[in-house]
């Protein structure tokens, strides 16, 4: 059990790096044919197929993952939605969904690693949200006839303002895989916000009972002094009215 478990960190941490160059490698070939429109054959043809090699990557990731673990099933019921990421594009292989399962293979990879931390994790997400979240929806509306996000900055702007829930109505998706991404940057806006606010006040409340216990610890050490400058005291007195009785007792 233990060689197991070894192996598996052994191998999550030998291919951390690896996997997130790959990562980068995916965001260039998605941004690609989307910036330059019209790419041409041999360009999409070698970002697809960078795509699916990525994918690919952390697919056999999960497998050896799931081989080097001691109870397999287990493992798969813990990481349900790797597996889901895993077989999504291999049940309608359209472009959306393969960004869809390698993003939350490279969160999910991400989270296993214990020098990210989390203030480099959200602020990962935050900018991988805004920058596919934006190619994505250009993607999808640009080609639209009653469509407003023609440019990547209107997908900018409107990425910005759909996660962080202001939504000026300036650019708004008219298809409905655009409103469908809408509404998953939009939760996911939310819960980034929420995570980032509840670790902010986890911050506060910690520095507070920080200088609770200082101060907790201060007066108790305040009142032990006390304490002892009072037996101290007794133990003078006592001393005194000692020497007093033995100076009375002795003869004139």
């Amino acid at each position: 059990m233990k060689e197991a478990s070894s192996a598996q960190g052994r191998w999550e941490r030998y291919t951390q790096r690896p996997l997130m160059g790959l990562a980068v490698v995916f965001t260039v070939a998605y941004a690609v044919p989307i910036v330059d429109d019209p790419a041409g054959r041999g360009v999409s043809i070698a970002c697809t197929v960078a795509e699916w090699t990525v994918w690919g990557a952390f697919a056999v990731d999960y497998l050896v993952r799931i081989a080097l673990a001691d109870r397999r099933r287990e493992y798969v019921r813990r990481h349900w939605l790797d597996l889901f990421a895993v077989l999504l594009p291999l049940l309608q292989p359209l472009r959306l969904l393969r960004v869809v399962s390698t993003l939350m293979l490279v969160g999910r990879r991400a989270q296993m690693a214990s020098q990210v931390r989390l203030t480099t994790y959200v602020g990962g997400a935050v900018v991988g949200l805004l920058m596919f979240g934006s190619l994505a929806v250009l993607s999808v509306e640009r080609a639209s006839p009653e469509g407003n996000i023609r440019t990547l900055d209107d997908a900018l702007w409107w990425s910005f303002t759909t996660m962080t829930t202001v939504g000026y109505g300036d650019h708004a998706p008219t298809t409905g895989i655009g409103r469908i991404l809408a509404v998953g940057l939009m939760l996911s806006g939310i819960a980034l916000l929420g995570l980032v606010t509840a670790n902010i006040a986890a911050w506060f409340i910690a520095r507070f009972e920080m200088d609770d216990v200082e101060e907790r610890r201060q007066t108790a050490a305040i009142t032990a002094l006390t304490e002892e400058v009072r037996a101290l005291r007794a133990e003078v007195a006592a001393l005194a009215g000692a020497r007093e009785r033995v100076g009375e007792e002795q003869p004139q």
